[in-house]
């Protein structure tokens, strides 16, 4: 079992608290491991099995508490002294009304809460407000190449291993399959059960074969500039219609089922996020695979997107670069230090360097400006650092 000390160290220091700790990501991208190697660490400190409580609410056995009354009952009648209790409770966002559950336990007992979901809810604004900062949370991803690498014990420079990353994702259950046909078997299962529990059932969809039309849209066109107009003459082409409000509502769905992401546009030089022309991406690349209708021609957005994944996982917040003369394809911040990136495929030629390191030239501050390719030359130059696609994802310290 791999065991994900990125997360892990960064939620240890709050396991005594009472703070709430959410943990949030997309389904099976190993919330509910990191759940169990939380336990077995607090087991090593000394705690017995009866004080640590755990529900997981994909299981049949606890069908009946996603009524949060059962659910406040149940744990309250595992409770027979004042030591503190460690509860656990995974994918709880099964559960209407939890928090009343949580702020209950919290404010009258000694108890330490780590709860997992798979909808963004659990990050939203209002989340925030009905806890009122009592809570602390970590966002959950799929593998990163370097996990990736130290699961499958493959060799992480290998061309084929890279493009089964590229191709397949992090998720990491899908390690278990070698043959294609079950990785996408697999993949489809979870896209499947996404749609059908976080998406269809919350907006109570009569059309899905509409809906999986737009789904396919987004899938084609990830890293590329969204516009609902275009997509609303898609849907006219296949003979289908749908109004801008409607639409907006399935995107939401499909970001709050952390299926994709979406990022906006910062003006670099108007200092200032723009609402418009904003791009989405796959938060996991398996899951864009199954309704990927030519890998071959997306390769290039499948490599952005990787890029992408990764200053998630590093810790970056993203934006798209706006310059006078174009875009950036990333800015990156985290501890008030800004990086520029430029993602190619390959710098082929003299024209493709050009446009690739030329894209820096309107922006005149000293932040570190790089361009990320599958080149194995370094073409570093005039302060702009050249990086390999495969060591920047191997670089912790990026």
């Amino acid at each position: 079992m791999l065991k994900r000390e990125k997360y892990l160290s960064k939620i240890r220091g709050f396991y005594n608290t009472n703070l709430i700790k959410i943990l949030v990501g997309i389904r099976r991208c190993g919330k509910s491991v990191i759940l169990q190697q939380i336990m077995e660490e607090i087991r090593q400190k000394g705690i017995d099995d009866k004080h640590i409580i755990y529900v997981n609410f994909e299981f049949i056995e606890y069908e009946e508490l996603k009524d949060y009354k059962e659910l406040n009952k149940y744990i309250k009648e595992k409770i027979e002294d004042k030591k503190m209790y460690y509860i656990f409770l995974d994918e709880i966002q099964s559960v209407d009304k939890f928090e009343k559950v949580i702020n209950s336990l919290r404010a009258s007992l000694n108890v330490s809460i780590f709860i997992t979901g798979s909808n963004s809810k659990l990050l939203s604004n209002e989340l925030s407000t009905v806890l009122s900062g009592r809570y602390v949370s970590f966002e959950i991803n799929p593998l990163s190449y370097r996990e990736y690498i130290e699961l499958s014990k493959k060799d992480p420079y290998d061309d084929a291993t890279f493009w089964d990353y590229i191709k397949w994702g992090g998720l990491p259950n899908r390690l278990e399959f070698t043959n294609e046909d079950n990785i996408k078997y697999y993949l489809s299962s979870v896209f499947d059960s996404i749609i059908l529990r976080d998406v269809v059932a919350r907006l109570g969809l009569k059309d899905v074969a509409l809906f999986n039309l737009i789904v396919q849209y987004i899938v084609d066109t990830t890293g590329r500039e969204f516009s609902a107009k275009n997509i609303v003459n898609f849907l006219k082409s296949e003979g289908r219609e749908i109004s801008t409000l409607t639409l907006y509502s399935y995107l939401d769905a499909l970001t709050k089922a952390l299926i994709i992401k979406k990022i906006y546009r910062y003006d670099i030089h108007g200092k200032a996020i723009l609402k418009t022309l904003n791009k989405y991406y796959m938060t996991d690349l398996g899951i864009g695979q199954i309704r990927n209708n030519n890998f071959h021609v997306n390769k290039s957005f499948a490599i952005e997107n990787a890029i992408y994944n990764d200053l998630i996982i590093k810790g970056y917040n993203v934006n798209i670069g706006k310059t006078k003369k174009g875009e950036v394809d990333f800015i990156a911040i985290k501890d008030n230090e800004t990086k520029y990136i430029q993602v190619a495929y390959l710098l082929a030629d003299e024209s493709v360097i050009k446009r690739e390191f030329d894209a820096f030239e309107p922006i005149k501050d000293n932040y570190s400006k790089y361009v990320i390719s599958l080149d194995k030359v370094d073409f570093s130059h005039n302060g702009i650092i050249h990086k390999n696609i495969i060591d920047f994802l191997l670089d912790e310290d990026f």
